[in-house]
């Protein structure tokens, strides 16, 4: 049996439940019975072994299993008789005064709230779009000759147009030997030996870049160097070292001409310049397309989250922590990281959380009221359009069709985008042309 439930605050509630005492011993005994059926021990056959022996091996197991299941099925059934829909998981304590007899507990929980979207037709969302020209197809083009590029020694003759000794400049690729001092005592990290990189690229500190060029190979130079208040390796941050660097080996970057063997290398089997150029430009229009549709899908939820003014399960932001901490700590496993003794506090992911919880009531509320469900034809379009970038687009779609987890995924997505429509079609809506480069540059929330 149960009380009438309590409301404690807004989501809050507590209701207590109760059953008799001999309704645990009659399912205690029924299990142990079973369990001697098959107990082992010592000196007995296999379902020979005394009750009293089976009792004292399994006994406060099952009993915990049995409370645990009628506490359980209890606080179902009073939650489903007062119509309540439980977000999370229940408190569950025994009470300490019980008639005797009874088995007496409270359960504290809360509940889902209320969600009344606000009035979307007054609701201001600003989308953003860009166009891809010729010139980002000219970067783009410059980024795969980097991707591409190879070293040649500077200063041999015919190279480069060098002859003679030459001097290290941005772009070229340095090795060096250099050991650095803080008050006359190396450090770790502050020596290395052949070690490589390219000029301009900033992998060193400015002060390093800035005293490598203009050396010849062979020579070497000594510099100070201020290590930044919030450098990476705190043991020098915010200190300032001496080191000695020496130039041992020069080399000039040669970039690929665009020419048919770099579109050959491209995929052009025939080393077509106009084909190669046409592909690149599909390609960033499906690029720029993804970042303008997460862009205004980030508005949108921006605004539901402004126009919706609702109290959030404090149960569900805990357990949506608890799973971003998990997919954080799994995630830098994979990257190569120790995680064993690292901490992740839960409340570091509070506010994302939150964020994620409360846009999955609202969409969920939408998605009910106004019938925004993926259909089978969306989901499939979906999955077509991811095919379109692989060869063999078939093996994509039997990809996502021969996993029921790959789909829902899919249809997630879907889901999502119907959202978007449907808000974008009852918002009042602008649309902001966006540079390329700051589209490409910007990270979308998730």
């Amino acid at each position: 049996m149960a009380t009438a439930v309590e409301t404690l605050g807004k989501l809050e509630r507590r209701l207590t439940i109760s059953f008799p005492l001999t309704d645990v011993r009659t399912e205690v005994e029924k299990r142990l019975k079973q369990q001697a059926k098959t107990a082992k021990a010592p000196g007995f056959r296999p379902g020979k072994v005394p009750m009293k022996m089976v009792a004292a091996q399994y006994g406060y197991q099952i009993e915990n299993d049995v409370l645990n299941d009628k506490v359980g099925r209890a606080f179902a059934d009073a939650a489903n008789k007062a119509e309540l829909r439980v977000a999370g998981y229940p408190k569950i304590e025994p009470k300490e005064e019980s008639p005797e007899g009874v088995l007496t507990f409270d359960a504290t929980f809360e509940v889902y709230p209320d969600v009344v979207v606000g009035d979307l037709s007054a609701v201001d969302i600003e989308t953003v779009k860009a166009d891809v020209s010729d010139a980002e197809i000219e970067k783009t083009i410059d980024i795969l000759r980097k991707q591409r590029v190879h070293y040649h020694t500077k200063g041999e003759a015919g190279a480069h147009g060098d002859g003679g000794a030459a001097i290290a400049a941005g772009g070229d690729r340095v090795t060096v030997d250099f050991v650095g001092v803080i008050d006359g005592v190396e450090f770790p990290g502050g020596k290395a030996d052949d070690y490589a990189f390219v000029l301009g690229e900033g992998r060193m500190l400015p002060e390093f870049e800035a005293a490598t060029i203009g050396l010849k190979v062979g020579e070497s130079k000594t510099f100070p160097l201020a290590f930044p208040e919030d450098y990476h390796g705190k043991d020098v941050a915010g200190k300032t070292a001496e080191f000695t660097i020496t130039l041992k080996k020069l080399e000039w970057a040669h970039l690929p001409e665009v020419d048919a063997e770099f579109a050959k290398s491209l995929g052009m089997e025939d080393g077509d310049l106009d084909k190669m150029r046409a592909d690149i430009k599909v390609n960033l229009e499906r690029e720029v397309a993804g970042r303008v549709k997460a862009r205004n899908k980030d508005a949108v939820m921006d605004a539901l989250v402004a126009v919706t003014d609702m109290e959030v399960p404090k149960s569900m932001i805990a357990q949506d922590s608890e799973r971003l901490a998990e997919m954080t700590r799994q995630d830098m496993a994979q990257r190569g990281m120790d995680v064993k003794n690292m901490p992740f506090p839960q409340e570091l992911f509070a506010t994302k959380a939150e964020r994620r919880v409360r846009l999955g009531l609202i969409l969920s509320q939408l998605v009910a009221d106004n019938k925004l469900q993926a259909t089978a034809e969306q989901v499939k379009a979906q999955i077509e359009d991811f095919a379109q970038s692989y060869e063999d687009p078939k093996e994509v779609l039997k990809y996502y069709y021969s996993d029921r987890r790959r789909l829902s995924e899919v249809e997630a997505l879907v889901l999502e985008e119907n959202v978007v429509n449907y808000v974008l079609g009852k918002a009042k809506v602008s649309t902001k042309v966006v540079a390329f480069d700051e589209l490409m540059g910007s990270n979308a929330q998730a």
